[in-house]
């Protein structure tokens, strides 16, 4: 283990539970009662040059002081503040930290001071690795659906125990690929599983009902910061955070019809409260575009590394039978921008970080006594490119006519992990390149799959884990996590699956070219 990894993991184990340290009192003595309350951690994300966004939340008026150095004990701080946050955001607060030296380790400590008194609160410290600007070594780790199917925080297993062991990987950062909460999912008190073994989760009011109000959205993303493991996660590994349904409803889109459970009938209230809350409580650089709301985005992590972070949500027309003309999925402005950068990108590998997969058949019931209505990009028909497919053909088309290689797509979403290779040769839609997709997750929800493949791209299964039965719970350990080693000198990607305890069950090599 490195110097840098040794000095993170001693200052994480000593700080990473918030604790105050010597020297690093409050400029203003006050009981506890009276100081603000640090009440969810802290996170990073969206590295980006010299530039990282810190996040917090506290419980009052105030403003969030962050402080950094490339030292543990920060001898000569930088200071940035935010704006006053009050409970117009739910008093979630987040600073963008500028002028980071390259490739550092970045240690920084937060706390809050109260808008009337000026009172500070302990401090919380966290840490992350700023980018690089010349290749190096690059890990990082992406999954997704975390608190889905009523399967919550369970203390009697050290609760969501995933994140630890993602964390003990040591990576550079973490992608999380959607269902980032499980708004429409209810966590009960106890859940029966398989062979009739009980599964004890906390709860929380916010948890017991399917979220329609903007605070109960709130308390979803409060719910998972509840867990020790997810705040010393947080608090060691830069995130970036995409979206999918359930943060809102399960397969939202426009023509969603909601179930009894809903007071509110309107998919597009309930839409605009929950893109407000994961906006909220994102450790992401907010965007002018759509109105400050726009998710899909350009990381670039140093020369051998661009992230392309899609937002399959926010522009599809309703789910359908998916088949005929071109139906928008990512849209039409997000697609052209999509094949932009990556023909602009001059990074030895390009990442897309998808929300779903491009060739498994995801079903959204029935359109019509026989007839399939479909959530993902696959409509189950092997032909050529219909509906939605047809927005993947001309991406994948026109990365081949200008010759961007080196692009690899990584998902999450069906609840198991799985290696698909995509090969025009047994392909119906073959104006393409070959090309990698890898699925991981669930991260603590229940596992499923797995998915029937379309053959429309010609994907084949190189590799795939699923539980044996559906909806099997986190006790059996179908839990997954996906890691990518990038080596500093050959350029070798080697993505490697993880279950739950971080052991590996899968590997791939491949070479840039």
């Amino acid at each position: 283990m490195s110097e840098f990894d040794l000095g993170r993991r001693r200052v994480m184990q000593a700080v990473g539970a918030g604790l105050l340290l010597p020297g690093l009192a409050p400029a203003v003595i006050a009981s506890v009662k009276d100081r603000p309350v640090l009440t969810d951690g802290v996170q990073s994300g969206d590295l980006q040059g010299d530039r990282a966004m810190i996040w917090s939340r506290c419980d009052r008026p105030a403003r969030m002081v962050v402080e950094w150095d490339t030292r543990s004990q920060l001898p000569n701080p930088r200071r940035f503040v935010s704006p006053l946050v009050d409970s117009r955001s739910d008093f979630t607060a987040r600073v963008e930290l500028t002028g980071l030296p390259p490739d550092q380790a970045i240690f920084y400590r937060v706390h809050f001071e109260d808008a009337q008194t000026g009172v500070a609160s302990e401090p919380w410290l966290g840490h992350l690795r700023s980018v690089p600007q010349f290749k190096r070594n690059i890990r990082f780790v992406w999954s997704g659906d975390t608190v889905g199917q009523g399967f919550g925080i369970n203390l009697d297993i050290g609760g969501m125990r995933i994140y630890e062991a993602m964390r003990l990987r040591l990576p550079d950062f973490f992608i999380h690929s959607g269902d980032t909460i499980y708004a429409d999912g209810p966590v009960p008190a106890q859940i029966t599983t398989e062979g009739g073994r009980i599964w004890r989760n906390l709860t929380t009011e916010a948890k017991s009902k399917v979220a329609e109000t903007l605070d109960e959205y709130r308390g979803n993303y409060r719910y998972n910061l509840m867990d020790e493991n997810v705040r010393r996660f947080n608090a060691e590994v830069p995130q970036i955070w995409q979206w999918d349904d359930h943060e809102v409803v399960n397969n939202w889109s426009p023509g969603k019809q909601l179930d009894e459970r809903y007071q509110t009938k309107d998919i597009h209230s309930l839409v605009g409260r929950a893109r407000q809350a994961w906006l909220e409580y994102a450790p992401m650089r907010l965007q002018k575009a759509d109105g400050g709301g726009r998710i899909y985005r350009k990381l670039a992590y140093g020369p051998m590394l661009d992230v392309f972070v899609l937002d399959m949500r926010s522009y599809r027309e309703a789910n359908d039978a998916n088949l005929g003309g071109a139906k928008p999925f990512l849209g039409r402005e997000q697609l052209d921008w999509l094949k932009g950068e990556l023909k602009q990108s001059r990074a030895q590998w390009k990442v897309i970080a998808a929300d779903m997969p491009i060739g498994l058949g995801v079903p959204d019931g029935e359109v019509s006594p026989g007839v399939s209505r479909w959530e993902a990009v696959a409509n189950g028909d092997p032909g050529p490119a219909q509906g939605r497919e047809l927005e993947i053909a001309e991406l994948l088309g026109y990365l081949r006519k200008h010759q961007v290689r080196n692009y690899v797509w990584l998902t999450a979403d069906v609840h198991y992990c799985a290696a698909h290779h995509y090969h025009p040769e047994q392909a119906a839609f073959q104006d393409f390149e070959p090309f990698w997709e890898f699925v991981a997750g669930p991260l603590n929800a229940g596992s499923f799959g797995p998915n029937p493949l379309d053959k429309t791209f010609g994907p084949e299964v190189v590799f795939q884990k699923a539980p044996p039965a559906q909806n099997t719970s986190p006790f059996a350990g179908y839990q997954f996590f996906g890691e990518v080693n990038i080596d500093g000198q050959s350029g070798e990607m080697s993505v490697v699956l993880r279950d739950l305890e971080g052991v590996a069950v899968f590997e791939k090599k491949l070479q840039p070219v």
